[in-house]
């Protein structure tokens, strides 16, 4: 990775559309070069994926919520990892250090959708013994990726 490659990395991700001409005339090298260059970093898996930022309350989700969890035994985590990725409302699960095992970035429709997730899926996967949410009242920075 170079000076050049960081440069391909940030136009794409202000959108991953663009064309590799476009991405040429902004960093100065040709469009062969520009995509040899991509195609090396898809292959490396510096670029796993290409996505899209949808705006949540144009769909009607409105709520965003983070929800702190511990696990009561290390024996119930596998079980709480493989059960928690199924739903499409956690947007992210993260292990962490501290107080909390794990966090997870939750969106859902509305309050009622998220106290539906919260007593009805997640306190019933095994192994949740405590959990500590915090509702999103507005997002100032909010990056996909790095």
């Amino acid at each position: 990775m170079d000076e050049i490659d960081f440069k391909i990395i940030d136009v794409l991700k202000q959108n991953s559309k663009v064309t590799n001409s476009q991405i040429s005339k902004k960093v100065s090298l040709s469009i062969p070069a520009i995509g040899e260059r991509i195609r090396k970093m898809e292959q490396a898996n510096i670029i796993e994926k290409y996505t899209i930022k949808v705006n949540r309350e144009k769909i009607n989700y409105k709520v965003l919520a983070f929800v702190f969890i511990n696990i009561d035994k290390t024996e119930n985590i596998k079980n709480f990892r493989e059960n928690i990725i199924k739903y499409n409302s956690v947007l992210e699960c993260h292990h962490v250090a501290g107080e909390y095992d794990y966090l997870l970035k939750v969106l859902v429709e509305d309050t009622k959708s998220l106290e539906y997730f919260l007593s009805d899926i997640l306190k019933k996967i095994k192994g949740v013994c405590k959990s500590n949410t915090i509702i999103t009242l507005s997002s100032l920075k909010e990056n996909i990726n790095v």
